[in-house]
């Protein structure tokens, strides 16, 4: 059995929290059940650029807020992209 294929996983829809850099992500892996990700987070330098993507780990007040604020586009946009012949 093969590892993980980069190739065979595509990004449907995505969304950042600029406040916290915190991602969710909507992803199908070859041409499989869309499934929310929750994570990385990008943060920034103080220059202003992106530092190198880390674990979400915990969610703060301000993640869970932007989350909740977002959990109703976020399902819409899975339920859209499920297939209805499953």
């Amino acid at each position: 059995m093969a590892g993980f294929d980069p190739d065979k996983d595509k990004v449907l829809k995505s969304w950042k929290c600029e406040t916290t850099g915190l991602i969710m992500a909507i992803h199908s892996y070859a041409g499989g059940e869309p499934k929310l990700q929750i994570g990385p987070r990008i943060l920034m330098k103080k220059d202003g650029t992106e530092r190198a993507p880390s674990k979400a780990g915990r969610l703060t007040v301000d993640d869970v807020t932007w989350l909740y604020d977002h959990i109703d586009e976020i399902k819409d946009e899975l339920e859209k992209n499920l297939d209805p012949m499953a």
